[in-house]
């Protein structure tokens, strides 16, 4: 982002959600996921440095924290859009690849998170789809699919990989 350019507020964010299709606004959610990982990845690759005395990696942090925390209240917002709609918010995993992100975030911040093993949003039961979702695949259950495919496309070198 530019140093002049404002991050869209919120109730803009809300009014320019409220047409889009519903497989946009989880595309959306997925995406932002995506860049909070990507953010909490930078904040610990510069925590050792922020420890040590550097003023620009501790900067950095910080902003980094600002657009995580606006990031979530995007997916609260979509959230929000989708369930307003009558339709069940398939996207409960909140978790990475490294466990799950909003502990990661708040570790990021030097914060302990609560453990909330009750929720079934932080600790979905199963990673297929249930009959209700349309048919969507959770985040861990696509990249063991696309895992499992790319597998097999690379057993045979002489086919390669068919987009």
């Amino acid at each position: 982002m530019s140093a002049n350019a404002a991050p869209i507020s919120l109730n803009r964010f809300a009014e320019a959600i409220a047409e889009l299709p519903v497989g946009n606004l989880h595309a959306k959610a997925a995406e932002l996921r995506n860049s909070i990982a990507h953010l909490v990845s930078s904040n610990d690759q510069l925590q050792q440095y922020a420890v040590d005395g550097d003023q620009d990696c501790a900067d950095a942090i910080r902003e980094n924290n600002e657009v995580v925390e606006r990031m979530q209240s995007r997916i609260s917002l979509l959230r929000n859009e989708v369930e307003g709609r009558g339709l069940p918010w398939n996207h409960q995993q909140t978790s990475t690849m490294n466990g799950n992100l909003e502990d990661q975030v708040a570790n990021s911040r030097g914060e302990m998170a609560e453990e909330n093993s009750a929720s079934p949003e932080a600790n979905p039961s199963s990673s297929q789809p249930r009959a209700n979702d349309g048919g969507s695949l959770g985040d861990e259950e696509l990249a063991r699919r696309l895992g499992e495919r790319l597998n097999e496309n690379l057993q045979d070198e002489n086919d390669g990989i068919h987009i």
